[in-house]
């Protein structure tokens, strides 16, 4: 099916051929995998980005804010979901705004949209806003999650990459280089996969994404890729077609 004018195939990884591509971000990036941000990571994730951005390639970023709170973990704890949810969205905003930084210290010109209006630090997210903004060559950072309680960030890479007409899903993990049958770090003999159709990830409960995120990708037509963020420049060399991760598509 063809998206935003260019054809992609299903069961190919034609990375050269993207013009516009969502990367969603988990907050254990930002953090290191500790709490907090950590400078010197955010600032060599927006060299990726912005040595992605001077290719011409359009990119827009969700980010998580696990880093910070984790509102389901919260909610387990005794407080309420919807409460620490909201948190959670703040702890994204800050990490927005730390990529922001150091993505306009690398000379590449953004934008932060949040889904909770905040007139002081970003933009309300408005689609049409995002998209041209988009064209002029600007990141555009998508922030606060969905502005809604139960809705993970995954889903709403989903959702965002949809409505500003993104081609591609990257999804960019700490610490896993792929989808695989299971939990590597749990299972020796887990074993990765190159390919595998939304419908096969949802049958086996691959946990790599939230299924609604994965069904709402699949519905669309919409492939994801997902790989780890190490070393340093694997962004771009997926964008740029090469066979990193694991294709995620819906045939």
């Amino acid at each position: 099916m063809p998206r935003g004018g260019v054809m992609v195939e299903a069961t190919t990884q034609p990375g050269a051929g993207y013009r516009r591509v969502l990367l969603k971000l988990s907050g254990e990036v930002f953090g290191g995998g500790r709490v907090g941000v950590d400078p010197d990571v955010v600032q060599a994730v927006a060299r990726e980005i912005a040595a992605v951005q001077r290719t011409g390639v359009q990119v827009a970023v969700v980010t998580g804010g696990g880093n910070f709170f984790r509102g389901a973990e919260l909610q387990q704890r005794g407080m309420d979901r919807a409460r620490a949810d909201y948190m959670g969205m703040l702890g994204i905003v800050m990490n927005c705004l730390a990529l922001q930084d150091f993505l306009e210290k690398e000379g590449v010109e953004t934008r932060v949209q949040t889904a909770i209006t905040m007139g002081q630090v970003a933009e309300p997210y408005i689609p049409r806003r995002a998209i041209r903004h988009l064209e002029k060559g600007r990141v555009v950072i998508f922030g606060a999650g969905m502005g809604l309680p139960y809705f993970s960030t995954d889903t709403v890479a989903a959702q965002r990459a949809l409505e500003s007409r993104c081609e591609v899903v990257l999804v960019a993990k700490n610490g896993v280089d792929g989808v695989y049958t299971a939990d590597p770090r749990q299972d020796p003999d887990a074993v990765k996969l190159d390919h595998v159709t939304y419908d096969e990830a949802i049958a086996k409960g691959l946990r790599i994404m939230d299924q609604t995120a994965f069904a709402l990708c699949g519905e669309n037509n919409l492939p994801m890729i997902v790989f780890g963020m190490e070393p340093e420049g694997t962004i771009l060399k997926v964008v740029q077609g090469e066979k990193i991760g694991t294709l995620v598509s819906a045939s």
